[in-house]
């Protein structure tokens, strides 16, 4: 830490931060509000920049919420070249345990964060506390954004479906016996042909065929339903819902599909993301999920912290004579779901992989738990390959 550095830590709020300004010695030399507008972000700045002074000392700025509710103002301080750390909010509470304020302010809270400034060089728990940032490329941002979007629209896919067949299985009886798979096209083409939906039982076969993803053989099945349709009571009101989720899960998948034809071509772009596309079972959208999520490889000490971001690794939890280990709570869980279905993908077609994986469910490992164990390995090879830009090698 330099003497003369100027530290800023911002409170970050939804409309409003509350900023408070320290120099190396520990003095607070000013505290503000700064409003989530632009006119705010110019005034901010500015502010800072009248405080340096025409000696133009080094700033580092800690705010909460990186890639949050701070954007776009984490932004411009990088583009500014000023540091920017980034405060862990887990660690934070932690720290706020152990050394407890007598109230809770916005102020209060930036003078806090303030305070890990002069803390972090000899106290342990205030230097995990701040995180600087790394900044990474724009191809990474933009896989970060893109993958992001697309997991939500997945996630609120699933759920739309979930409900759908729920609702299914109550007012038409049989009807999601024809399909193997409630999400194929022409079965929610079907759903979604009549307003009601009890109609669809007298659809002709001239109808069935003119609408999307419906050929002969599926016209037969729907065909042998309508013979022995059935509609409940609640057809009447329940009904119209299950055409909603229908067209709901049609534009969904549109829209996903649309998100992959703008990821496929940052993946040759991104330089991480390429490189983790040449490791065997990585596909598009996983190696963009995790090169988005990983960022700048820069960020991490070492492969061990690396395997805990990404959730492969766990921490050991022992007592006396009891010897385990739990889960750690630092994780990025949009990464770790991508890592986990691109290792069962890997194992499938790496064979020294796959023995790796069945060597630890006969040590008595769960799948979940093998696949984590075989991912910690994989996490060592991504590390040297992102380190040392070298493409995946099957030796």
């Amino acid at each position: 830490m330099k003497a003369n550095e100027l530290q800023v830590a911002v409170d970050v709020g939804a409309r409003m931060h509350r900023v408070a300004v320290g120099n190396g010695s520990g003095q607070l030399v000013a505290e503000f509000d700064l409003e989530h507008t632009a006119a705010g972000f110019a005034g901010f700045f500015t502010r800072i920049e009248r405080l340096r002074g025409r000696r133009s000392a080094p700033v580092a700025v800690a705010m909460e919420g990186f890639n949050g509710w701070a954007r776009p103002l984490d932004r411009q301080v990088l583009d500014h070249g000023w540091k920017l750390y980034n405060v862990n909010n887990l660690k934070l509470a932690r720290y706020k345990e152990i050394f407890p304020a007598p109230a809770k302010t916005d102020a209060i809270d930036a003078r806090r964060i303030l305070e890990l400034f002069r803390l972090r060089g000899d106290l342990a728990v205030a230097r995990g506390v701040l995180q600087e940032i790394v900044a990474t490329t724009e191809e990474a941002e933009r896989l970060k954004r893109l993958t992001r979007r697309r997991r939500q629209l997945v996630n609120e896919k699933v759920r739309v479906l979930n409900r759908m067949q729920s609702d299914l299985q109550a007012v038409c009886p049989g009807l999601l016996e024809i399909t193997a798979d409630a999400e194929n096209l022409w079965f929610l083409s079907l759903l979604s042909a009549r307003e009601d939906i009890r109609q669809l039982g007298g659809l002709r076969q001239t109808s069935l065929l003119a609408l999307e993803g419906v050929g002969r053989a599926y016209c037969a099945k729907i065909q042998a339903w309508q013979r022995e349709a059935l509609f409940s009571h609640e057809a009447e009101w329940a009904g119209p819902m299950i055409v909603a989720d229908a067209r709901r899960v049609l534009t969904l998948k549109r829209e996903i599909a649309a998100l992959d034809q703008l990821i496929e071509p940052l993946i040759d772009e991104c330089d991480s993301a390429r490189l983790l596309r040449t490791i065997p079972g990585f596909g598009p959208t996983c190696s963009g999920e995790l090169a988005g999520e990983i960022g700048a490889i820069e960020r991490f000490g070492s492969e061990a912290s690396l395997a805990l971001y990404l959730g492969m690794a766990v921490l050991d939890h022992s007592s006396g004579t009891h010897t385990g280990t739990r889960r750690p709570r630092q994780v990025n869980t949009r990464a770790k779901a991508a890592m986990m279905i691109a290792v069962a993908r890997h194992m499938e077609q790496v064979a020294t992989s796959r023995a790796y994986y069945d060597k630890k469910r006969a040590q008595g490992k769960a799948h979940n738990q093998a696949v984590r164990a075989l991912g910690r390995q994989l996490v060592r090879v991504i590390w040297s390959m992102l380190k040392h830009q070298r493409d995946y090698e099957v030796r």
